[in-house]
């Protein structure tokens, strides 16, 4: 049975080109429009049991899609929306606004005609429509996994009183600014640890969406930026478009590389590059921790951690994932210390770390 969309925008170009898109794929069908947030939310109220997936705009007359989004949450409405949206800048924070109030995901919106109706528009929107509606699953790594013996391996070294000592590094893609919004504020400001992220996003949105977090957080977030020291209770968010490695210097400190380079996997950042940079530090006690999202990014990279470092684990269970994929494979791996729910993960980081 094909799976049934309702696209909100104003604007009629969009909504037949849209409506083209996703009535090419035999998995979908556009069943209902709505012309602004109003209307939208009208058809939510009275017939959103007809939609699997539902198509916003952010800029409508009468209500916007924000304001669409605030009202279906008071009114306890739920519904899997994507919002398509442009990458400037306020574009960017009015996006990570509605990842907050609820949205699912979002695909941006190309500036043009041209790019509207290319391919890699067309295959993003139709990938997150298969991910939002469950018409196709995550879970899928690129290379071979193979379960491991998870062994803790501390590393004895004389240089262990110089090292770096604590470091948290994150992996999350699907769902994960809304998981973020759940797990970093409730980090204290004085978290005995770094805290390295990567979030899978495209460049112009991890700055608005660590601004967003810094404002709601104790702890300090903010974008990483190329060569800068990593600082313990300090949450460094990898820039959108480009790899993020954690680089020892011979001084003892730790610096961070930030640097455009070719995806691996398709993925900018990848979380598996963040990992694997880490085993050429001195961080002695590395936490690990995978939230919602799509494929098995990190896995390969926390394996190789594994080898070498003492490392403990945690990741998002199940019923609590928005896309159970990168959970399910470090899981599935061998690899994982505790699985807990996503509102338990921010005290499961402060037990394992501790604050000073």
């Amino acid at each position: 049975m094909k799976k049934k969309i309702l696209i909100i925008d104003d604007s009629a170009l969009m909504r037949r080109v849209l409506s083209d898109i996703i009535n090419s794929d035999p998995r979908f069908e556009v069943i209902d429009f709505a012309v602004n947030g109003l209307d939208g939310l009208n058809l939510l109220q009275t017939q959103g049991d007809r939609f699997d997936a539902v198509l916003l705009d952010i800029n409508m007359p009468k209500m916007n899609g924000l304001e669409l989004l605030a009202e279906l949450k008071k009114k306890n409405i739920k519904a899997n929306i994507i919002m398509v949206s442009t990458i400037a800048k306020h574009g960017a924070q009015e996006t990570i606004t509605a990842l907050e109030l609820g949205a699912f995901d979002f695909v941006t919106k190309p500036e043009s005609y041209i790019e509207l109706k290319s391919n890699l528009f067309s295959n993003r929107l139709l990938e997150c429509l298969g991910i939002a509606t469950k018409a196709e699953t995550g879970g899928k790594v690129t290379e071979a996994v193979q379960p491991v013996i998870k062994q803790k391996q501390k590393v004895i070294s004389s240089q262990a009183s110089k090292s770096n000592g604590k470091l948290i590094a994150l992996a999350c893609s699907t769902g994960g600014p809304k998981a973020l919004h759940t797990v970093i504020p409730k980090l204290p400001a004085n978290l005995d640890a770094s805290v390295l992220i990567v979030q899978h996003m495209p460049e112009g949105f991890t700055k608005s969406l660590a601004d967003r977090l810094n404002e709601l957080s104790q702890i300090k977030v903010k974008e990483a930026e190329h060569g800068e020291i990593i600082q313990k209770g300090t949450v460094y968010i990898a820039k959108g478009g480009s790899q993020m490695r954690a680089i020892q210097q011979p001084d003892g400190t730790c610096k961070l590389s930030v640097t455009k380079e070719a995806a691996r996997h398709g993925l900018l950042p990848c979380a598996d590059i963040m990992y694997e940079s880490l085993l050429d530090t001195e961080y002695n006690q590395i936490t690990c921790v995978v939230l919602t999202g799509m494929g098995g990014d990190g896995t390969l990279g926390i394996k190789q951690l594994n080898t070498k470092k003492d490392i403990y684990v945690i990741a998002q269970n199940e019923e609590t994932c928005i896309v159970y994929g990168m959970p399910k494979v470090i899981k599935e791996a061998g690899l994982v210390d505790e699985v807990v729910a996503l509102n338990e993960v921010s005290d499961a980081i402060i037990k394992n770390v501790g604050v000073y």
